[in-house]
């Protein structure tokens, strides 16, 4: 995921085997990216040869989700909140501050 967060533009999976450590198997780098793809996580362009990957969502927007989906099944949201704040830094509270208007 990280090369195709990186990357500006789609890429074949023969551009992100060759950007791996090892150069895996061109099958296992498919493998992967078809499995990514049927969690949702990326998309391919089909229209296409080779076919292009890139990410359905920025590592932005994959964190916030995972945030969001670690609230939504905690029991006591406060507190975990609570315990998420008391482990920032200073700047990390400060901005959070400004996000928040306050």
């Amino acid at each position: 995921m990280d090369l195709l967060w990186q990357s500006p533009e789609p890429l074949a999976a023969t551009e992100v085997r060759d950007a791996l450590p090892g150069s895996p198997a061109i099958t296992t780098v498919l493998t992967v990216l078809t499995r990514l793809e049927g969690k949702g996580f990326v998309t391919r362009e089909r229209d296409r040869r080779p076919h292009l990957f890139g990410a359905t969502l920025s590592r932005d927007d994959y964190m916030a989700e995972l945030m969001h989906e670690v609230l939504t099944s905690a029991p006591d949201r406060e507190a975990v909140l609570a315990r998420f704040l008391g482990r920032a830094s200073k700047t990390e509270t400060d901005h959070l501050r400004k996000l928040l208007g306050s």
